[in-house]
């Protein structure tokens, strides 16, 4: 019987695109499933009931699970179908026949044809995709033949007409069988089909937001939306997937220190296609930075213990070039030519981005196991001079802005990792605006109260805040009758840097400053950290709901004028959900960083 962590795996699973893969006890790949919310899709496998026998079977079987996070749903489907294909998984069916990707086709013809196409690419033209499914291709087809009047028969049929078609007759077709229009005209329209499929019509796109604008001042609001509908399919058959790039053959791998633990992440891209995700969890005992904890690694991975794999031509890594030359030189030596890429720009930088994301979803997941909790729960327990092991730790956390709709925020780590279900928030009640130590009193106030009732107290609690508010909550829990509660605050210096913060305890005159790489210190900045995040979550939700805002007005950085554009772009708020990061940075006005913080916040996410 397999000792997997489910609980906790779950709780620490992110509410991102990507695709899972379960595996049983003698690593075996069981299934391959892709998810719009990881979070959600896994979790409705260990239901309590309302599962059919297939699941159930499944579920008794699976010992781990892993994660690929992707940049969007379609990724994702792209990914699984690629995954599926290779490994041909036991509790996988409708991916197993080997169907191959949809395209559109522009054929070679003096009026060339706009066409679906499926299987290898033997007819002389012009392929445009892959697509993620064929019902997206054929629509786009329609809205493609709508917009630019392009052919839709085969040569067959388009050799033998002698009059015009019904399809000429409803506007879907310019008539080039019979004469209708000439040969120059009918080629400057495939050339804007052809631009646009290329991703070089953003003079089109212009065009129809300006027109859907137009309707909208003019009340014509069908209109409008028949504009926002075409702008939003154009634009999700225009974009460009990540997990299929090309031919490429490229192993991406980046290194993450968080949370004092160190993961090594490898994305492997054969033949333009995502194929695996690997996370490595190497010991540094000498306590390297992380670039050359990274060097060494890879150096190990292709020519030391690891049985010297074979590298593709490109390896993506991010390090200097002077610290990967003995690898490259050694490796030329063999043979075997290589290229070294840091990633910079383009599609390799937003491969280096997605193996980050999946390196910290690795992390998380190991951090919310049990044994791990337990551990770091004890270096917290020695870091503070704890008789025991502190069996929950509960944090509270402030926000608001300029005084307005005060939030409290508490949140609970325990033996498992992150308890989510213990979250908490308080609205601050009867409390002077701007009255931090007031607003913090009141809300540790009623939830010690609640907790001595159900003789639940945690075993530490954690401020976000210094000396002040540590002998506030102090003065709480000695009306409350609770003077045995351990009570910590963590404030940061002057110098506002994280690594820098001092440990204060209720009654002391001076803090405790920390070793920074202490694991205990470092669990107990990640509990702060993820009170602050709660707590800014809630603010921003109650004051645009006081103030009647949409979730879109809610976004940071983003007034009325970057509002209008990204409607324009996105022509709706569930679709700016559903897209990937960089389409963001597309938007006028919208800058690299300012396109990571939109993502952030549409995904319940704070930016680092």
């Amino acid at each position: 019987m397999t000792d997997f962590d489910i609980p906790g795996f779950l709780r620490s699973l992110t509410q991102r695109a990507g695709v899972y893969r379960m595996y049983a006890d003698d690593e075996e790949l069981l299934y391959v499933g892709k998810a719009k919310n990881l979070k959600n899709r896994v979790s409705s496998y260990f239901r309590a009931r309302g599962l059919n026998t297939k699941t159930v079977a499944l579920v008794a079987r699976i010992a781990k699970i892993e994660v690929t996070v992707t940049g969007s749903e379609a990724e994702a489907l792209l990914l699984e179908q690629t995954l599926i294909k290779k490994h041909r998984p036991q509790y996988n069916i409708l991916l197993k026949d080997d169907k191959s990707y949809p395209y559109l086709h522009l054929s070679d013809h003096a009026y060339p044809l706009l066409a679906y196409r499926r299987g290898k690419r033997r007819r002389s033209g012009q392929y445009f995709g892959p697509y993620p499914n064929g019902a997206a291709v054929k629509e786009a087809q329609n809205y493609l033949q709508r917009l630019f009047l392009l052919r839709n028969c085969e040569d067959s049929y388009f050799n033998h007409r002698s009059r015009p078609c019904l399809q000429y007759e409803i506007k879907r077709c310019s008539a080039p069988c019979v004469g209708m229009v000439t040969q120059d005209e009918y080629a400057r329209d495939i050339q804007r089909a052809r631009m646009f499929l290329e991703g070089k019509s953003l003079e089109l796109v212009k065009d129809l937001q300006a027109a859907m604008a137009e309707a909208a001042e003019d009340l014509q609001f069908e209109k409008a939306a028949e504009y926002r509908d075409r702008v939003d399919l154009l634009r999700r058959i225009q974009e460009k997937q990540s997990v299929d790039s090309g031919d490429a053959n490229a192993d991406v791998w980046v290194a993450l220190d968080w949370q004092s633990m160190l993961c090594v992440q490898r994305l492997t891209f054969r033949g333009g296609r995502l194929t695996n995700s690997q996370s490595f969890f190497p010991e540094n005992p000498a306590g390297d930075d992380v670039e050359e904890v990274l060097v060494s690694y890879l150096e190990q991975f292709y020519i030391g213990e690891y049985g010297g794999e074979s590298p593709p031509e490109t390896l993506v890594v991010d390090v200097d070039g002077d610290r990967f030359a003995p690898l490259i030189s050694v490796l030329q030596q063999r043979g075997q030519r290589l290229r070294h890429q840091r990633g910079v720009r383009g599609e390799s930088r937003q491969w280096l981005a997605m193996a980050g994301e999946n390196a910290r979803a690795g992390i998380q997941g190991r951090l919310s196991g049990h044994q791990a909790a337990s551990g770091k729960l004890a270096r917290v327990a020695d870091l503070l001079g704890m008789s025991e092991a502190p069996g929950r730790i509960e944090c509270f956390d402030i926000s608001h802005s300029q005084g307005e709709e005060a939030y409290a925020s508490c949140v609970v780590y325990g033996g498992e990792g992150l308890d989510k279900g213990r979250y908490r928030r308080f609205s601050v009640r009867h409390v002077t605006a701007g009255d931090d130590y007031a607003a913090l009193e009141d809300s540790v106030r009623r939830h010690l109260t609640k907790m001595q009732e159900k003789q639940d107290l945690p075993g530490l609690l954690l401020i976000d805040g210094g000396k002040g508010q540590v002998s506030r909550v102090a003065q709480v829990t000695e009306e409350l009758g609770i003077p045995n509660l351990e009570i910590w605050g963590i404030s940061k210096g002057t110098t506002r840097k994280s690594g820098w913060e001092f440990l204060w305890r209720a009654g002391a005159d001076r803090p405790v400053t920390p070793d920074a790489h202490d694991e205990g210190f470092r669990l107990l900045q990640f509990v702060r950290d993820e009170a602050h995040r709660f707590a800014i979550t809630g603010h921003r939700k109650a004051r645009a709901k006081k103030r009647g805002q949409s979730d879109l007005e809610a976004l940071p950085g983003v007034g009325p004028k970057r509002r209008r554009e990204l409607l324009l772009h996105f022509g709706s708020l569930r679709n700016m959900r559903g897209a990937p990061r960089e389409e963001f940075e597309k938007v006028p006005g919208i800058s690299k960083s300012l396109a990571a913080k939109i993502f952030a916040t549409l995904h319940g996410e704070e930016q680092e």
